[in-house]
């Protein structure tokens, strides 16, 4: 991974960059950012860096020896921890450890720099198991660290996810953490802060990585995935600064909710309850749950854009063609007080489909609401 791979967070790069120019490199770093973000893409384009035999003035070269291994995964030290589960005919939790995982994760990486937990569990068939880093993971990353480097100037230890760390492995660590043998990097990648100890976080230097702007996943979208342009535009304002979202979106998902939330506005509103009862429940039913969950989403979405056009007009308006129409006339519907109750209500909507609600039951009770708030 190289930094030129990654869309945009420019003013990050820089920093990054300049800290190995100037021979600054905190031993202990923390890469902290929401699911989505490119704090695992920078973690490993910053280990990418500073072991390049060959730097350019803002960029590895990879070209040298390093930087081809670290590409694939497989420079001697370069270490990963990570997330895992009893899966692989693995029995004992104690027995999934990262290295018996190491192929998968590799493809994984490769494939998904910018991918969550659940797509990783997902990906090693594990997805209905609790994943998490358990606390024979810390002999491993003593073992791993009290070794001399074989090829490259620093050995690099990355741990993704490191609040799913259990207490005893988190707390096994903290020496070697504060202490580390010479010429030793850390780079611990994290979606929660509050998830991690307090000891692990006074150890690390935070490089805080915000999300995507929508030009910047709109560019990915446009050069990566072939993307049309309006389309990209469109996935990138719904994903809310996530390329996670935005990969997931990309497809006929999104637009699909768009479709379906307009027709699905406009029966509610002239509260026309064959075709909520008959038409609307059942097709909401076939779309499964992560679409239906996207739907929720991207109704929240609208209610925002509905106000800020209410309030601003479009001098702050991210939306452009039938979807800037719809919403300067879907905003007309929306006060300071329906507004409130809808947010609240597609929220719980959406909190209760993830665990599994019925959702028949869960869209038509959303849908007599939301009837009941536009007459307000």
């Amino acid at each position: 991974m190289k930094f030129s791979q990654i869309p945009g967070l420019e003013e990050t790069k820089k920093v990054l960059i300049k800290s190995v120019h100037d021979g600054h490199i905190a031993h202990a770093q923390l890469f902290l950012g929401q699911e989505g973000s490119a704090n695992l893409a920078l973690a490993l384009a910053y280990a990418t860096f500073i072991n390049c035999t060959d730097k350019k003035s803002d960029d590895a070269c990879g070209q040298c020896d390093s930087c081809r291994k670290f590409d694939k995964l497989v420079h001697p030290d370069l270490h990963f921890v990570f997330p895992t589960a009893s899966a692989k005919g693995i029995t004992k939790r104690s027995e999934a450890i990262s290295d018996r995982f190491l192929p998968e994760w590799r493809e994984f990486l490769q494939q998904h720099p910018y991918s969550g937990l659940y797509d990783w569990t997902s990906f090693f068939g594990a997805e209905n198991k609790q994943a998490m880093i358990p606390k024979e993971e810390s002999r491993s990353i003593v073992k791993a660290l009290s070794m001399k480097a074989f090829e490259a100037e620093y050995k690099v230890m990355l741990i993704w996810l490191p609040e799913l760390m259990q207490a005893p492995a988190a707390n096994a660590i903290l020496k070697i953490l504060e202490e580390p043998p010479s010429k030793t990097l850390f780079l611990l990648v994290s979606n929660d802060a509050n998830g991690l100890l307090t000891t692990i976080l006074s150890r690390t230097q935070i490089v805080k990585v915000r999300n995507f702007r929508d030009e910047e996943i709109a560019q990915y979208l446009q050069e990566e995935r072939d993307v049309d342009p309006v389309r990209a535009q469109q996935v990138a304002y719904l994903s809310n600064g996530s390329m996670l979202e935005a990969l997931h979106n990309y497809d006929e998902v999104a637009d699909e909710s768009e479709k379906f939330f307009k027709l699905w506005m406009r029966a509610c509103f002239k509260l026309d309850l064959t075709d909520l009862i008959i038409n609307l429940t059942e097709n909401f039913n076939k779309l499964g749950k992560e679409a239906q969950k996207k739907l929720f989403l991207y109704a929240l979405n609208i209610f925002r854009e509905s106000m800020m056009w209410k309030f601003t007009g479009e001098q702050v308006s991210r939306l452009g063609g039938e979807q800037k129409t719809f919403v300067e006339n879907f905003s007309k519907v929306l006060h300071d007080r329906n507004l409130p109750n809808l947010v609240n209500l597609f929220n719980e909507a959406h909190y209760h489909i993830e665990r599994n609600a019925n959702p028949k039951i869960t869209f038509l009770y959303l849908s007599i609401e939301t009837a009941r708030a536009f007459r307000q």
